[in-house]
């Protein structure tokens, strides 16, 4: 796994409490991204198995939640974005009891805080770079192939919230992400007694396994990029620049496909 120079493995626990423990890992995923694998799964199937290709199909990311209805729409989709946000809290609440210490415990045992601003932004500003090119590349060639269904990152009617909400949608997904299957998942797995090859397999196959919706491409893009986050949550112990990075790379995407949507040839769309 190479270096782990912040101590993100942390001690197993005692045989009573890893009972407790697992419970709750199963009950946090199945409030947010265990339910949203088993729902991919499921879409997945019902794409395979409707008439026609993947590409000639769509998996619409940002929609409308009142077509016509502009103040009620942006309703719905600050509540989306609300309500979603709630298992991070529910993981905060968690990892505060489990230290008790403000200054050392919550989201301080992943990374997630304000501690070092210009090195969670730096680094993920790099990885997003990296990233970012590479992903879509491997989605053109995927749905070329006729491997993936043809993404819509938004079709958000023309209105002034539209860009706020497609950051703030970003946002929430990243933080969603990266907070769950990354810093709590390993550190819940590390405690279980998981090895650190298992932990990784596990949090890089659900990450790809939510994406499934997308097709075969988005599964395979986002398991690798599931392989690449824990490598750097190991070396970095810390989640903030993961985040900063999914956030920059879905901003781009959201935001890229508004502005280039209809004006290119090579951008697939629907």
């Amino acid at each position: 796994m190479g270096g782990q120079p912040h101590g993100t493995r942390v001690p197993e626990l005692p045989n009573e409490q890893t009972g407790v423990l697992r419970r709750e890992l199963l009950l946090v995923l199945a409030l947010s991204l265990g339910a949203s694998a088993v729902s991919a799964l499921i879409s997945f199937t019902g794409s395979l198995t409707r008439p026609g290709g993947l590409r000639d199909q769509a998996a619409n990311l940002n929609r409308s939640l009142a077509p016509d209805r502009p103040w009620l729409d942006l309703a719905w989709q600050l509540f989306s974005i609300g309500t979603a946000l709630v298992p991070v809290l529910l993981v905060a609440h968690l990892l505060l009891r489990e230290n008790a210490s403000r200054d050392s415990g919550g989201m301080r045992l992943i990374g997630f805080d304000l501690r070092r601003p210009g090195f969670d932004l730096g680094r993920g500003a790099a990885v997003a770079a990296a990233i970012g090119g590479s992903g879509l590349l491997l989605y053109l060639g995927a749905h070329a192939a006729g491997a993936n269904l043809t993404v819509v990152p938004e079709s958000l009617p023309e209105v002034w919230w539209k860009f706020p909400v497609l950051i703030a949608s970003a946002v929430q997904n990243s933080v969603v992400e990266e907070v769950i299957v990354v810093g709590y998942l390993l550190r819940r797995l590390d405690q279980l007694g998981w090895s650190p090859l298992a932990a990784l397999a596990a949090s890089s196959l659900l990450r790809g396994t939510y994406h499934l919706y997308q097709g075969i491409g988005g599964f395979v893009g986002n398991l690798v990029m599931g392989v690449i986050f824990v490598w750097l949550y190991r070396r970095w112990g810390r989640v903030g620049p993961l985040v900063a990075a999914h956030a920059l790379i879905d901003i781009v995407a959201f935001i890229g496909y508004a502005l280039l949507s209809g004006r290119v040839d090579w951008l697939p769309t629907v």
